[in-house]
């Protein structure tokens, strides 16, 4: 899921699905958390392509999806836009405070899954992105989120980092273009305190998680989508595709079961339940 708009919108239903179709099918977890409610008002931050933010429509009143991704927008409308209660709105998640629709308290409950990894990557605003959530809530209202959590997909992270050191960017330069945040537990708390809000639960858990094994997906679909950040780095599309070929084959025996040749990143899931004092 895109949060915030990157130089080029890298982000398409087809290579969401062909690389990624598991992030919408493991959030079950963060969905009881939120535990919406057929009253509740609902927005999701960076919702992708509407997979998931159609599931929480179908327990609440309303939802309403924020993505940057102009092109995952267009795929959620075509998908979902009929459905009475649910609209999707192309808008960078770093400024809500600047979207049309910012209004005090308009929700009882706001929603992220695997998004807010990318949204906070940026220490200027990443404060700012928990007040304006904070605003938005109405009193009492809730935060649930899932993110990825320090040391998610540390292999393919370094991975990453190696190739472009090996195609000549410098290692400084290197760490400069990692498009994610993964906080500790205990930042993430510190951040949602310093705003306001009550932390009523975090967890983090170690999830192993199988890529999906269909043609243009897997490792090399993988590291294409959430890579492109730093692949887009590299001054042609050769050493582009040999940083690419050096990820796969550094990682291949490191993620593959050798059972049955299935690959596994080690994600690592940070999720929290905070609330908005009444």
């Amino acid at each position: 899921m895109a949060g915030q708009h990157h130089p080029k919108d890298h982000w398409t239903q087809e290579a969401y699905s062909t690389s990624a179709s598991f992030v919408p099918q493991l959030a079950t977890a963060i969905v009881q958390w939120l535990d919406p409610q057929p009253d509740d008002i609902i927005l999701d931050l960076g919702c992708g392509d509407g997979a998931l933010t159609l599931k929480l429509k179908q327990s609440s009143a309303s939802v309403t999806g924020v993505d940057s991704s102009a092109n995952l927008v267009i795929s959620a409308k075509k998908a979902y836009g009929s459905t009475v209660g649910l609209s999707f709105h192309v808008h960078d998640c770093r400024q809500l405070d600047r979207w049309v629709n910012f209004q005090e308290g308009a929700y009882t409950k706001v929603f992220s899954n695997a998004a807010l990894h990318w949204i906070l990557k940026d220490p200027g605003t990443r404060a700012s992105v928990l007040q304006n959530t904070y605003t938005l809530l109405k009193p009492g209202g809730t935060f649930a989120f899932e993110m990825g959590g320090a040391g998610n997909c540390a292999e393919v992270h370094a991975a990453l980092m190696a190739a472009l050191v090996h195609q000549g960017v410098s290692i400084q330069d290197a760490r400069e273009l990692c498009p994610w945040f993964f906080p500790s537990e205990n930042m993430m708390r510190r951040n949602l305190q310093d705003v306001g809000f009550t932390v009523e639960r975090t967890e983090v858990e170690y999830r192993p998680t199988k890529l999906t094994a269909e043609e243009g997906g897997g490792i090399e679909g993988w590291v294409r989508l959430m890579g492109a950040q730093f692949l887009d780095a590299l001054s042609s599309e050769s050493k582009k595709e040999a940083a690419i070929e050096e990820v796969c084959e550094l990682l291949k025996t490191v993620i593959t079961h050798d059972e049955d040749g299935s690959m596994f990143l080690g994600y690592v899931r940070l999720r929290v339940l905070a609330r908005k004092p009444a």
